[in-house]
């Protein structure tokens, strides 16, 4: 009969079990004299080594005493010196044998051999035993099909039921390896990592080529607990000692995710040669060039190999696979390459018109000012999630926004209308009610402000717009209400209805009249971030008079500090994608002017709702602790909106909790909070909250503790 022999370097084979893949199996466990990481003790997973599952079967192996022992009184016999004959348990081999499983007889028989050298297996392993045992049989049957629990309970029955009965020290390993296995896969699969690295540590016998599975999950314990090291050293223990190929390419591709660019190379540096000559990773590695461009976007300031970048180029053009044509986008569009990543874009959009293709591309479109074309491509997609409904909204409020006005067709200036109402969109429901004050539809203009306003109470343009504009109308009334309102909070709408009103002077919604000129040349100018958090204030950046901006420009030719003061210009007017323009051409400037457009491409990348790109933008240049704890509050803020918008509330509470070490929390924020906390039903912190926001005399705080009151009362209910 064919043995199945294996051997491990520098020691001979030591029987082990594991449950693999919904079966049983003998399989060598790691040689102890192969180390992954340095130290006594330690096996090349980091493990410590206890006794095999083999070794401990041996040593509960009795040697029973020979018949021919010599006396007490005579010399010994010729043999008497003569290792008695292995009394080995071959249960397990003939119930293998009996079922006809020839894989795992020979397993069996192999390790049988390893523990006793000079064991002979029998010629008929179907050969009664000299005494059979049908009982112990069943336990067998059992433990094969990977009842574990029942197993145990047999055991227990019988030796309740027969005292002095113990079942077979073999089989006792084998279901105390087999459970480990089972809890080590439960926790790996619970994502409970710290749990896996313990009972890996507990049982070496696990860890063996014969159940690669278990090793992979380990790995991923370590890389996943920030033991990195760890993980790339259990990796290169498969490579470098299982010799299954698809195993060995699944270790490349289990680790690609998990490790860094640097630890995946040590990897692929154990690469072996097919039988054609290639490289047996050669699939791979174009994984990981993809692997690489997608890292490349979550991070924009990732330095990504150019033949990676090369590599992904040359699959998107042979397998014509619109996901990398995506990944080629998305680089380019998060390193201010719009034109190139319009190219690859528009090639995914082609292939597969999906929201992934139309949304990446009209980023593209609206960050070369293109915004009718980005506007039309994702109309269609606008509600697949949040991301593309807030693309689609930055398309709208720029080409409202645009210089002069741009001609849009009865049809989509409706479904730009349909949309924004249906988003409760105030950046864009503000320019919306400019572009109508553009047209002398003052009325209508007006009550686009007051929606905006609605939407978002605190929103000073939106104010601003609706007092200019029911002046206009003759409702001077309704004007001075707003300007009370807002008295001590914004220093243009109180010099609405002084002389010489003008609305082109700062463009829409900067400024009017003789004292908003005197105002566009001080140092200090206040903007807001128009989208819901902290008022972000620009000291010393406007200085630019009025009719400035007022034309549409290309700002590639200006010098970088003309481009800057072009951007606050911009930003004045409330134009904030062709601010952003401006601020990458003043970008090219040093010091003062690189830090400055740093600064005003993130507020303008938040005025216009995309916060990612401000982040982005404010890395741009260094900023001074002020600046950077502005921004970064801010963003926070966006955030937990974003958040608990989303329903994700306790991603909603962590990130206030991030923004409240920065600065104080606001009474609006204070609400937000209790919401959150009503939200994830923790009624005593809720109530906590409002009242303390009540406190401030907040209307929506007292609306909160009702909220919390009637919650409670349902609860009981």
């Amino acid at each position: 009969m064919k043995l199945f022999m294996l051997t491990a370097a520098g020691i001979g084979l030591l029987g082990a079990v594991a449950l693999h893949g919904g079966y049983f199996d003998m399989v060598p466990p790691i040689p102890s004299d192969v180390q992954i990481a340095t130290g006594g003790g330690q096996s090349q997973a980091g493990y410590s080594q206890p006794p095999t599952v083999a070794q401990a079967g041996r040593s509960a192996t009795t040697t029973a005493p020979t018949t021919n022992s010599a006396s007490t009184t005579g010399p010994p016999a010729a043999n008497s010196a003569a290792t008695p004959p292995p009394q080995v348990d071959e249960t397990a081999l003939r119930y293998f044998a009996s079922k006809g499983d020839t894989r795992r007889l020979e397993a069996e028989i192999a390790r049988l051999k390893a523990l006793y050298p000079q064991w002979t297996p029998p010629e008929n392993p179907l050969a009664p035993s000299q005494a059979g045992d049908p009982r112990l049989d069943q336990i067998w049957k059992l433990y094969s099909e990977g009842k574990l629990a029942e197993v145990r309970k047999a055991i227990a029955d019988r030796q309740a039921a027969q005292p002095g009965w113990q079942a077979p020290p073999d089989l006792l390993a084998r279901l105390a390896v087999a459970e480990a296995r089972e809890q080590l896969v439960n926790a790996s699969d619970l994502k409970q990592y710290d749990t896996v690295i313990r009972i890996g540590s507990a049982n070496s016998s696990l860890l063996t080529c014969g159940d690669v599975d278990v090793l992979w999950r380990v790995a991923e314990a370590f890389a996943q607990t920030d033991r990195k090291d760890r993980a790339r050293d259990a990796y290169l223990y498969v490579l470098n000692n299982c010799k299954k190929p698809e195993e060995r390419v699944a270790t490349i591709q289990k680790a690609l995710p998990l490790l860094s660019r640097a630890d995946l190379d040590q990897l692929l540096a154990t690469e072996q040669k097919t039988a054609d000559g290639k490289g047996e990773f050669a699939s791979v590695r174009n994984d990981i060039a993809r692997q690489s461009l997608a890292n490349g976007d979550a991070d924009p300031k990732l330095i990504v190999a150019p033949t990676d970048i090369a590599t992904v180029q040359t699959l998107a053009d042979q397998d014509g696979l619109s996901s990398d044509d995506l990944l080629l986008g998305w680089y380019f569009v998060r390193r201010e390459n719009p034109k190139e990543a319009e190219n690859w874009f528009r090639k995914a959009h082609d292939k597969e018109n999906t929201a992934a293709a139309s949304q990446g591309l009209a980023l593209a479109l609206i960050q070369q000012e293109r915004s009718a074309d980005a506007e039309d491509i994702l109309y269609p997609w606008r509600d697949t999630n949040d991301d593309t409904r807030r693309v689609y909204l930055a398309a709208v409020a720029n080409l409202l926004a645009v210089t002069p006005q741009a001609p849009i067709s009865p049809d989509v200036l409706q479904r730009m209308v349909q949309a924004i109402y249906a988003a409760k969109d105030a950046a864009a429901a503000q320019q919306l009610g400019w572009y109508a004050d553009g047209l002398n539809q003052s009325q209508t203009a007006a009550q686009w402000f007051k929606l905006a306003l609605d939407w978002k109470p605190d929103d000073e343009p939106s104010a601003y717009g609706l007092a200019l504009t029911l002046w206009k109308t003759g409702d001077k009334a309704g004007a001075r209400a707003i300007q009370a309102a807002w008295a001590g909070r914004s220093e243009r709408i109180p010099t609405v209805g002084e002389r010489s009103i003008e609305t082109s002077a700062f463009g829409k919604g900067a400024g009017t009249g003789a004292r908003a000129r005197q105002r566009a040349s001080r140092e200090q100018a206040t903007n807001q971030t128009g989208t819901g958090q902290d008022n972000v204030r620009v000291g010393g950046m406007t200085k630019q008079q009025a009719r400035g901006c007022s034309s549409t420009l290309d700002p590639t030719g200006l010098a970088p500090a003309r481009a800057l003061t072009r951007g606050w210009c911009l930003m004045g007017a409330n134009r904030p994608m062709e601010a952003v323009a401006a601020f990458e051409v003043a970008l090219h400037g040093t010091g003062k002017t690189r830090a400055d457009a740093a600064y005003g491409q993130s507020l303008a990348y938040l005025r216009a709702g995309l916060s990612d790109m401000a982040a982005v933008a404010a890395s741009k240049a260094p900023q001074d602790a002020d600046r950077s704890a502005q921004l970064k509050t801010a963003l926070l803020e966006n955030q937990a909106n974003s958040a608990f918008d989303q329903g994700r509330y306790v991603e909603t509470i962590m990130a206030l909790d991030e923004r409240s070490r920065i600065a104080p929390e606001r009474t609006g924020l204070m609400v937000l909070r209790g919401y959150a906390y009503l939200k994830l039903r923790r009624f005593a912190d809720a109530e906590q909250v409002f009242r303390a926001a009540a406190g401030t005399g907040s209307r929506e705080a007292l609306k909160g503790l009702n909220d919390v009151k009637t919650a409670r009362e349902a609860k009981i209910q």
